[in-house]
This record gives C-alpha cells, sequence and structure tokens, in this order.
C-alpha cells in the first residue's frame, strides 16, 4: 500500500504545508462539516478526493482512529544530514537539533516532533535501525507536527554526533544520573539535545559523543518521565535561557 497520513489534523497540516499528497480518501456518511476545511484545501491545490467507505479505510490505515479522513502521499522525504545541519547554522538564533537514541515506539517518536516543532527545533536526527521511523502512526500522533520539522535518518548515531561536534554543536545528553540539572546549565550555543530510548535511557557510546550530561531534577517517587514529556521541559528551559540572554543584550525588560 502506497505511504498514507491518517487523522483531521496531520491531513490538515500536510496539506497546509503543500508538499507530497497525491490523493485524498474521506469515509461516506462522514460529516463534511468538520472537514470542510481540509476539502476546501485539497480542492484549491487540485488533489483528486475520493469517497470510500469506512471498511475500505480501516483496511489500508496501520491505525484504527484514522477520523475519517485519509491521505496517499509520496514516501517521506528525510534530509541529509548535511543539509540539517546547514540549515541550523543559518537560523538567526542558537542552532538546537535532538538527536533520538533509539527510541522504537511510534506514540513516543510522533510526541517528540510535536514537542519539538511546538519549541522550534530545526530538526530531528534519527538511527536508520533500531528505532522508530515516520510512519503513518507518526504522523497521527505528532498532529501534524511532522509536517514541519526537518527529519534525518543516519546510519550510525555517533559518527553524526562526530560530525556536528566538528561544526560546533555542543553535544548534550538528557541523563537521571547526572549531577548537572538543566537549570545550572549554559544553553546559549548551537546545540544538539540527545533523547535516550524508553527503558535503557542513552546508550554508552552516544555518552561517548556527549561533552555534558544534564538531568532534570526530581522531587516525587518516580525516576524517569516519558521522552516527549522530558524533552519539552529541557526545551522550554532552554527557550528561557535564550529569550532572557536576547533582552539583556538587546536592553528589553
Amino acid at each position: 500500500m502506497a505511504n498514507i497520513i491518517s487523522g483531521i489534523n496531520a491531513v490538515k497540516e500536510n496539506l497546509m504545508k503543500g508538499e507530497g499528497i497525491v490523493e485524498l480518501f474521506i469515509a461516506t456518511g462522514k460529516k463534511i462539516e468538520r472537514l470542510q476545511e481540509i476539502l476546501d484545501i485539497a480542492t484549491q491545490k487540485k488533489i483528486p478526493i475520493r469517497f470510500k467507505n469506512r471498511l475500505y479505510l480501516d483496511k489500508i490505515s496501520s491505525i484504527s482512529s484514522h477520523q475519517g479522513v485519509i491521505a496517499i502521499f509520496k514516501p517521506y522525504n528525510y534530509l541529509y544530514l548535511d543539509d540539517l545541519i546547514k540549515r541550523a547554522i543559518s537560523n538567526t538564533s542558537k542552532g538546537l537539533l535532538i538527536a533520538a537514541d533509539h527510541i522504537t515506539d511510534t506514540g513516543n517518536l510522533g510526541s517528540l516532533i510535536r514537542t519539538a516543532e511546538f519549541f522550534g527545533v530545526q530538526g530531528l536526527i534519527l538511527p536508520r535501525d533500531r528505532s522508530a521511523s515516520i510512519t503513518d502512526a507518526v504522523h497521527k500522533r505528532s498532529a501534524g507536527a511532522s509536517a514541519y520539522l526537518p527529519v534525518t535518518r543516519v546510519v550510525n548515531l555517533t559518527r553524526a554526533l562526530k560530525q556536528l561536534a566538528g561544526e560546533n554543536f555542543w553535544v548534550v545528553g538528557a541523563a537521571g544520573e547526572s549531577s548537572t540539572n538543566i537549570y545550572e546549565f549554559d544553553w546559549n550555543r548551537d546545540l544538539v539535545l540527545v533523547m535516550g530510548n524508553e527503558s535503557k535511557g542513552l546508550s554508552r557510546v552516544v555518552k561517548d559523543q556527549c561533552h555534558h550530561l544534564v538531568s532534570i531534577p526530581r522531587l516525587g517517587k518516580l525516576a524517569s518521565l516519558n521522552v516527549s514529556v522530558a524533552a519539552g521541559i529541557i526545551l522550554s528551559e532552554i527557550e528561557r535561557q535564550r529569550d532572557n540572554s536576547y533582552r539583556n543584550l538587546s536592553g528589553k525588560q
């Protein structure tokens, strides 16, 4: 089956971006009012719209909550690492990338993409093997954020981190055992934030490539957080520090 995107938000955001979608399937009997914006955009962009029975949509979708709308699109366009680095370096603010150390759950990856895009991360780096990739479930879980966050897949994550370090990116890993908490660290630099696997955290070889490890202060009894929640907390602190630094330099209150 062709590559698909399911769900109202994911389909709408990808339609608005205007890349890759070649056909739209709508479930017969679906209330059109809720899908009117999608239908209008598809019509404007001259994307064919087909009405199919819901059983057909259930069959071709990898997830049950397709919400009666499925977009057929070209194979996902992963960015080359070199291009991702150039994009981050050319940004007017400090470079900010995320590397995912073998996150295997598609739901976690989709949520991480949504969090990263919300906080203005310029790109995501995934290993090619033993890692979730960009699928229908990831598009759906990201609520459309996957349409905007560039993603690259690399054969060797440690080699990619070495390359980033060579481009003057500070490689910072999130690790609960670190004695440096995220509020003590200076985030005002070009950096790549490395988030670990859901159960094992950062691998030893990836830790060895990090310039520094940081942790989120724990007040309760649970030892860890969902990877997207942890990333959101760290990215919020990065943004707070960078925003305050800008205000101080510009004299703004």
